[in-house]
């Protein structure tokens, strides 16, 4: 399952990370609301990192103490967003 998520890293065997480069901080501030708001949506609180123009995401679940469906689920609309 995890193969087909590009980009996205195993951490500790219980998150998913991934950093996105944008052109500027606005690019990446923009970016970061746009996966906010559908996290929200979607009953999920990432990890978010804002450093200038790059956006790292940490997806894990909390109450699961790891990985869940949902985690992939995300990456996946994350993913969408760019391409």
């Amino acid at each position: 399952m995890f193969v087909q998520y590009r980009g996205w890293q195993l951490v500790e065997d219980k998150k998913l990370a991934k950093e996105f480069k944008f052109k500027d901080f606005i690019e990446a501030k923009y970016f970061l609301d746009l996966v906010a708001n559908i996290a929200e949506e979607q009953g999920h609180h990432p990890n978010l990192t804002l450093i200038y123009n790059r956006l790292k995401i940490t997806l894990t679940t909390h109450s699961a103490g790891g990985l869940t469906e949902n985690d992939f689920i995300m990456a996946k609309i994350i993913d969408e967003l760019v391409s």
